[in-house]
């Protein structure tokens, strides 16, 4: 397998043209992402040292490339690079967790010296390469027959920490295949004191939209991000202008009012983080508008018009990893009478090597019940009960609520 490349223009006239490149592959034998790596086409041979004119696109030195590249092969379907350099957004930071809006999220705040400045995670660091790789199941719907447990369209299969973090060490590993010499690397796929999406940013991947995903013009928001600090002088690429425009559905979608102002998420106000990250109860004043949402949310991402389908264009996948994060049969449309009805042996069976199991046994019940609650369906009341007079304060809370909109007295 060969790689071709392919320059990503935004399709909106009045746009600059995106630096950061995602590549189409073509069928070539015995491809090996760790030897030759690429042949690009409508490439000038470069000079050892420097930038040259290739069009109205400035084509970053042989090295710079040669990275991106790597990136590429290795599986990602973004590359782009950024200068290790204090981040832009450090303000931003300060003030986001003055506000509270980390709430339970305290490893944030600890290690906030770190996250706006790479240089502190990886003395030296000179570059910062961004990678991407998207996520694309679509899901189908129960219908009315079962009351659904919804769950995030990039969970339910593999972790996509351990999938992803393993081309990310190939990557790593490649690096000095072609340098010659050793290389200072510090990796991490959404784990790190990193600012991920103020990275990707820097790096031409996309711009930060209103919903706080970085959004690319042709791949749209659902991708996962990786980034990787090297003591490397890599090229930095060039940002992509914001189209988000006047363009609010984002922002009137969120069921629980988690922006308060555009490109701001309240996290404590984020179905995502009151059933993934949070370890205490959900907030009664937001259990209804959880409605059938047991873990994550994707309201957000699925009315943005950069998501669509006519819009989107999903790369060819050569190794065969967005098999392996699609979700797997039991989670592709689960009802939330299948998640009330495990045990903690069954959960842990059910949510082997997934992201599913970021919230714990006691965080995906309690989600079931609020989801239970919200179903108007008598039929699971029994399943309800049972946590309702159990020894666990937490899930009987929140199992009396469940009850309560079921119309039942506790």
């Amino acid at each position: 397998m060969w790689l071709k490349r392919s320059q990503i223009d935004s399709p909106l006239p009045s746009s600059r043209k995106a630096p950061s490149i995602w590549w189409e592959a073509v069928a070539a034998p015995q491809w090996n992402p760790l030897g030759k790596l690429a042949r690009l086409t409508r490439t000038p041979r470069l000079p050892a040292r420097g930038r040259v004119a290739c069009g109205d696109v400035a084509v970053p030195q042989a090295l710079t490339e040669r990275v991106k590249g790597l990136a590429l092969a290795v599986g990602f379907d973004l590359a782009g690079v950024a200068p290790a350099e204090p981040s832009p957004a450090t303000r931003f930071v300060r003030e986001w967790l003055a506000r509270g809006y980390a709430g339970e999220m305290d490893y944030i705040a600890r290690r906030a010296a770190e996250r706006v400045d790479p240089r502190r995670v990886l003395p030296g660091a000179r570059s910062i390469v961004v990678v991407g790789f998207v996520h694309d199941p679509e899901r189908e719907d129960r219908g009315e027959d079962e009351a659904r447990f919804r769950v995030a369209r990039y969970a339910g299969g593999d972790d996509y920490h351990d999938v992803l973090l393993d081309r990310l060490r190939a990557f790593e590993a490649g690096l000095e295949a072609i340098v010659e010499h050793p290389v200072r690397t510090r990796g991490y796929i959404d784990t790190g004191p990193v600012l991920e999406r103020a990275a990707a940013a820097r790096a031409g991947l996309g711009w930060v939209g209103k919903n706080t995903c970085v959004i690319h013009p042709r791949l749209g928001s659902h991708f996962f991000l990786g980034v990787v600090l090297t003591d490397l002088e890599l090229d930095p690429d060039e940002p992509v202008d914001d189209h988000c425009g006047s363009c609010r559905a984002c922002l009137d979608a969120c069921p629980t009012g988690a922006f308060p102002e555009p490109y701001v998420l309240d996290a404590t106000r984020c179905i995502s983080y009151t059933t993934i990250e949070a370890r205490g109860a959900i907030p009664e004043a937001l259990r209804e508008a959880h409605g059938d949402w047991g873990f994550g949310c994707d309201a957000c991402q699925a009315v943005c018009p950069w998501n669509t389908r006519e819009r989107r264009r999903v790369p060819p996948d050569p190794l065969g990893l967005r098999a392996r994060l699609a979700p797997r049969p039991e989670w592709q449309v689960p009802s939330v009478a299948w998640v009330l009805s495990l045990d903690e042996e069954a959960w842990r069976s059910a949510t082997r090597s997934t992201a599913l199991r970021r919230t714990k046994y006691r965080g995906l019940v309690r989600n079931a019940l609020v989801v239970a609650g919200n179903s108007g369906r008598a039929e699971l009341r029994p399943l309800v009960e049972r946590h309702a007079t159990g020894d666990d304060p937490l899930l009987a809370e929140h199992a009396r609520w469940a009850l309560e909109r079921l119309g039942v007295e506790s």
